[in-house]
């Protein structure tokens, strides 16, 4: 199993690129948003999901561990394979998605190709009050060269100090996800705890 390629990229297509390691070129598909942000000639790190079928073996690339935690975690939903993940993660970054799951916000995940208002309803109703998703990165196994900033950042902070107090996940998260919609952009910590503590009062 392929968990993270470090080459250069070869080529990019219309829904995957070629990423060249050692001499070897892995075809690994991504999400246009990926895609985007990878440059021809340009070293990459790309984290890989590989998923493994009778007839075929597919690796789906990310530029975060977050966004491939995410690419799993939206499988476990019924009706949702690889190509809606893809979709869904392409119109919402994994901030945005979590803060989707916690208010409940089915016109958010709808804007995705391929969701519609009855399977917008159903994702956001099997992920709320579950586990947010993790990765290797939570449990400290990625290696250091592909280790990324932390991307929760002050969320991450703020949900956990949340929890500390007694308060249960999926309250936790709803809370910080209506704080960050009402304060400037990148909050720090303190001042985002503080909003999410008014929004548990209210």
């Amino acid at each position: 199993m392929i968990g993270l390629l470090k080459g250069q990229v070869a080529a990019i297509g219309e829904d995957a690129a070629l990423i060249e390691v050692s001499g070897v070129g892995y075809v690994v598909q991504a999400g246009a948003r990926t895609l985007a942000r990878l440059e021809v000639g340009a070293a990459a790190i790309v984290h890989v999901e590989t998923v493994v079928r009778e007839d075929s073996i597919r690796l789906f690339g990310f530029l975060s561990e977050e966004e491939r935690a995410w690419f799993v975690h939206l499988q476990g939903v019924p009706s949702v394979g690889a190509k809606v993940a893809l979709n869904i993660l392409d119109a919402l970054g994994p901030g945005d998605l979590a803060d989707a799951v916690a208010l409940q916000d089915k016109a958010a995940m709808a804007r995705a190709n391929g969701v519609g208002p009855k399977l917008a309803a159903r994702i956001a109703q099997e992920l709320a009050g579950k586990p947010p998703a993790r990765g290797f990165l939570a449990h400290g196994a990625a290696p250091a060269a592909a280790r990324a900033p932390a991307a929760p950042g002050a969320r991450g902070e703020a949900i956990s100090a949340l929890l500390n107090l007694g308060i249960d996940q999926q309250s936790a998260a709803r809370a910080v996800a209506a704080a960050l919609k009402a304060l400037p952009a990148d909050p720090p910590a303190a001042d985002l705890i503080r909003a999410a503590l008014r929004e548990v009062n209210r």
